[in-house]
């Protein structure tokens, strides 16, 4: 059976909902940094997802150039 285009949530995939385990577990793991490391991301720097992959990606190389 195919998705029903017209039972669509609300929800923004632009944002990360870090009030949600299941949200910081899936960024953490999509971005290749700890849980922590994650949580303090979306402290620092808000819920936008682009912006979050991006720091995420400096931290990483930050952690292979060292």
């Amino acid at each position: 059976m195919a998705d029903d285009k017209s039972k669509q949530d609300e929800r923004d995939r632009s944002r990360v909902a870090g009030d949600e385990r299941y949200e910081i577990d899936y960024f953490a793991k999509e971005a290749g940094v700890s849980i922590d490391q994650a949580r303090e991301l979306i402290e620092k720097h808000g819920n936008d997802r682009e912006t979050l992959m991006a720091e995420a990606a400096k931290l990483t190389a930050e952690r292979r150039s060292a």
